[in-house]
């Protein structure tokens, strides 16, 4: 699955990445979850190669590059069968926000062991009762003299057991208006105050997710990432990383589970010829194979805008690749699951857990349906439902 829209640098470094995703692979992936470990050789290794920061300055340690590269990594890892998560959180969001909105000396602290995967940054936006509204996100700071005061909850932040801090987003009063207003927050996970919970989840992956507590943590008054009044636009200058790396980690698991069920069905012979010959077995292969280069495709396009610097731009671009791509992973796995039948479900094989890990990207970081609600207004000027 190559693409002529590539330089040949892009090209090399998808090769490059995929070498390194065939060294570790699915078998990899697969003992570190039975173990409860999480994927650290990998994102070591990653790291020392220069790939975990290729979207990060050079002058503070990373590749130069934009999220085109990052996402080029990460769908390559997933297309080897062993994708690693916190490249969504670490260096596209919490990387991406501090690189372009932190003080120098954020940027001198972090943005080095980001690039080399000795320090990791979570996340942390979603919150019980707000869901898809982040407008009522309830987390709020408070000035208490030079510091501020943290309270809230946080759910279904990835990977807090593996960080040094995560990026938090709360609400601080507007002294205009008295209005909460969104601001950004790098919390270290050692805080006094900080306590993150594990959720007990039936999808089976390396990088666990945690509800998080905070109890009037005490941050000093450089916790507070850029501009307080500029929140909402820091914010939005992750979240379409997010999305497009979302799409990356999509494409690559749908490409896993195709290229497993390709290679089973060019094997297996049934009736004295390999089932692949059938066109009931061939043609949605083939038509899994269209709808994940099709994602590709606006995926390429949302990088490139936003690298660019067109922020609005690649808001609709990078949503319209997350749903794409969802959907063509959720199909590409089902009907790789199909093409093996029983075998589809066992161990051996190993596409059935796939089957739920593929859902995520229907789901997170935000709903296909809140999708098509920003397409409707945003795209189509149709009213707004909500």
């Amino acid at each position: 699955m190559t693409t002529h829209l590539e330089s040949e640098e892009h090209k090399a470094l998808r090769s490059a990445v995929a070498a390194l995703g065939r060294r570790y692979g699915r078998d990899y992936l697969t003992r570190a979850v039975a173990e409860g470990k999480p994927l650290s050789e990998l994102w070591s290794e990653a790291g020392k190669l220069g790939y975990l920061g290729v979207n990060l300055p050079e002058e503070h340690g990373g590749g130069g590059g934009g999220i085109t590269e990052l996402s080029i990594v990460l769908e390559e890892l997933g297309a080897a069968g062993s994708p690693l998560l916190m490249l969504v959180v670490s260096p596209a969001i919490c990387g991406t926000v501090i690189s372009r909105f932190g003080t120098e000396a954020q940027k001198e602290t972090w943005l080095p062991g980001i690039a080399d995967g000795t320090r990791l940054m979570a996340f942390g936006i979603t919150e019980p009762d707000a869901g898809s509204n982040s407008h009522r996100i309830a987390t709020t700071a408070r000035k208490d003299g030079a510091d501020w005061l943290l309270t809230g909850r946080k759910v279904f932040i990835s990977g807090v057991d593996m960080a040094d801090a995560v990026l938090i987003v709360g609400r601080t009063e507007d002294a205009r208006t008295g209005r909460l207003k969104p601001c950004l927050f790098i919390v270290p996970t050692d805080a006094e105050g900080f306590h993150k919970n594990p959720i007990d989840m039936e999808l089976n992956a390396a990088e666990k997710q945690f509800e998080l507590v905070l109890d009037d943590v005490r941050l000093p008054a450089d916790a507070l990432v850029g501009d307080e009044d500029a929140g909402l636009l820091q914010l939005f200058a992750g979240l379409n990383p997010e999305r497009i790396m979302t799409a990356a980690f999509a494409i690559g698991m749908g490409r896993y589970a195709l290229s497993k069920a390709i290679e089973y069905a060019r094997d297996r012979t049934v009736w004295k010829a390999p089932i692949g010959s059938h066109q009931a077995i061939a043609h949605p292969l083939a038509q899994a194979h269209i709808d994940l280069e099709l994602a590709r495709l606006m995926m390429q396009k949302a990088a490139h805008l936003y690298d660019a610097g067109d922020d609005i731009g690649a808001g609709e671009a990078a949503n319209m690749a997350k749903y794409a791509a969802g959907e063509a992973c959720v199909k590409a796995v089902d009907q790789a699951v199909h093409t093996l039948g029983g075998n589809g479900l066992t161990r051996e094989f190993g596409l059935a857990s796939l089957i739920t890990a593929a859902r995520v990207a229907r789901i997170a970081p935000v709903s296909r349906e809140m999708i098509l609600n920003y397409v409707s207004h945003q795209t189509l000027g149709l009213p707004k439902s909500y």
